[in-house]
């Protein structure tokens, strides 16, 4: 599914055949989770292939290294530079990078020295579909904020979301939804949280969530769009209240969501600013003019 025998991947220095690349099987990334990464879109635009904010997802990537004390100093213009050829190499234009900072062999639970960088693309549709979701609040919290830093995007991190996903499809939904240890809304297991009513939006506050970058570029469309947006504690109750609501993020972009707990939400997706937002959000990436963009069925 995410290579073939023709596919080209970057890997400590090199340019190499997916499937000849090799790790070694004592990493510290592999046995305890030790390790970030990130999750890229690229776009055929009328003015060629674009990385949608290369320079965020890199400086993030740095961040996160910084936060759990990997070392890593490459720059975002040389990690932008890479990606570029990666894509070129592979013929990919609508494609999904993930860069991995990944550790070599070490079983104590000490920092790093040898560090090692994976950087692949593959053609990927949008994560959680296209359809509307059914959502279930999951019986597991988001990990709370002293216990590790919630802004990082740390490899070991996601065993929270795989639980709660895996949980949810268990009870024949589509995805979960996760809440703080307070039992306010936090996000999904991959993508971030709005809802509103009308023309305005709420959005869980920081602290116990991953400050997405699509998440902000949401933030910066309804400003754009002169929708307000208000982040703040709120609970599932207010959630139930509003009339839509939808989950974003790189891999997933945006999608709205039909029902939480079997509860359906109101408003008519059509004519929601959740999928007004949608489409200007796909315009953006595009690179595509927004001003034929109305509310309405």
């Amino acid at each position: 599914m995410y290579y073939t025998e023709n596919t080209t991947l970057y890997l400590d220095g090199e340019f190499q055949a997916a499937g000849e690349a090799h790790a070694n099987l004592y990493s510290q990334t592999l046995h305890y989770g030790y390790g970030v990464f990130e999750g890229i879109r690229s776009y055929q635009t009328s003015n060629g292939v674009k990385i949608f904010k290369a320079r965020e997802h890199f400086e993030r990537l740095s961040k996160s290294c910084e936060l759990i004390g990997i070392p890593f100093d490459k720059s975002p213009e040389e990690l932008t530079a890479l990606s570029y050829e990666l894509l070129k190499r592979n013929g990919f234009s609508d494609a999904y990078l993930r860069p991995l900072i990944f550790c070599g062999p070490n079983m104590s639970l000490t920092r790093p020295k040898d560090v090692h960088l994976l950087l692949c693309a593959w053609e990927w549709g949008a994560y959680l579909g296209e359809q509307m979701l059914k959502l279930m609040i999951s019986r597991f919290c988001r990990p709370h904020p002293r216990s590790l830093h919630v802004e990082a995007k740390a490899c070991g991190h996601y065993v929270n979301s795989i639980l709660a996903t895996a949980e949810a499809k268990d009870k024949g939904y589509d995805e979960g939804l996760l809440l703080d240890h307070e039992g306010f809304l936090a996000e999904g297991p991959g993508a971030n949280l709005f809802f509103g009513t009308g023309q305005k939006l709420f959005t869980p506050l920081k602290g116990c969530i991953l400050p997405g970058i699509t998440r902000s570029t949401v933030i910066s469309l309804c400003a754009e769009l002169g929708f307000q947006v208000e982040e703040g504690k709120y609970t599932p109750t207010d959630l139930l209240k509003a009339e839509f609501a939808f989950y974003c993020g790189t891999a997933a972009e945006i999608v709205g969501i039909e029902s939480v707990n079997g509860q359906k939400l109101p408003g008519f997706w059509p004519s929601t600013a959740g999928k007004l937002l949608q489409d200007a959000y796909t315009c953006k990436v595009r690179e595509q003019k927004t001003k034929h963009l109305t509310t309405g069925a």
